[in-house]
């Protein structure tokens, strides 16, 4: 979506939030908001007196799109976040609404790799899951609006900007998500400790969408119930499992190494 852009450039010295303005909109952070400025997606940003270069050039770009910058100092800054870590800057995203999984698929490649959440009700796990899934070059991630953690600031945070860059679809119901992409042809991949298949045993080069449950929980019998296929991921040492950004990572990039070498033979 699109930014909304002001004639001239306007810097003041307060925050002007107004009765809409919702906390979810709010993301901090260098990484997050630079991405969130190439996205298109910045509103309003807020800055330091006395910001470091790299904030400062973030201002540049900002004062180039037309983007309203506030200048603060460090305990009104820190108000608008509830003192959390903002490295000096806070930006207000352009309103918008989550995408539904029928336009996901419309712009997915001919062989999409999808992420499907299932209950991560941890906004720093949604967050971290996101920054490792866009690493692997997903068409975009699905999450359940409720049981869901809130994909505001932290997550963003966390993300290191890669909220600002993925396809994000949220759904009433993970299960029947899971019979749309089977019927818009992707395969169903759960993810689950006790599966006895390893995921090294499937050909991840075709349409797949991976299904992660919340840690701890793993995934929903219903869930688990309507994937294609349930393959764990072997563990060598003590620990009996991983963190899930982990797991995802570990699974999105093995079905990258498997579409690398299809493509090289």
């Amino acid at each position: 979506m699109r930014s909304r852009h002001s004639t001239q450039h306007r810097e003041t010295n307060a925050p002007r939030v107004g009765k809409g303005f919702q906390r979810s909109m709010i993301i901090y952070g260098v990484n997050p908001t630079a991405e969130a400025l190439r996205a298109g997606t910045v509103a309003k940003i807020w800055v330091r007196n006395g910001a470091n270069r790299r904030v400062e050039q973030i201002v540049i770009l900002a004062r180039r799109a037309g983007i309203t910058v506030c200048r603060l100092e460090t305990p009104e800054l820190n108000r608008l976040v509830s003192g959390e870590a903002h490295q000096g800057i806070v930006a207000e995203l352009v309103e918008s609404k989550p995408g539904t999984l029928s336009g996901l698929l419309e712009n997915v490649s001919e062989s999409p790799l999808i992420v499907v959440l299932d209950g991560i009700e941890d906004p720093r796990n949604f967050g971290a899951v996101a920054r490792t899934a866009e690493a692997a070059g997903v068409d975009g991630m699905v999450y359940q609006k409720r049981r869901s953690a809130l994909v505001g600031a932290t997550a963003a945070k966390v993300s290191a900007g890669a909220l600002a860059h993925i396809q994000l679809a949220a759904v009433v119901n993970v299960s029947r998500a899971l019979e749309e992409l089977k019927r818009a042809g992707v395969w169903t991949v759960g993810l689950d400790n006790d599966a006895k298949l390893s995921y090294y045993d499937l050909d991840l080069t075709g349409p797949i969408a991976f299904v992660i449950g919340a840690e701890g929980k793993g995934l929903r019998r219903l869930v688990r119930d309507r994937c294609d296929w349930c393959a764990s991921i072997p563990m060598c040492g003590k620990v009996s499992s991983l963190n899930v950004s982990v797991a995802a990572g570990v699974a999105l990039f093995e079905a990258v190494r498997q579409r690398d070498k299809k493509r090289s033979d």
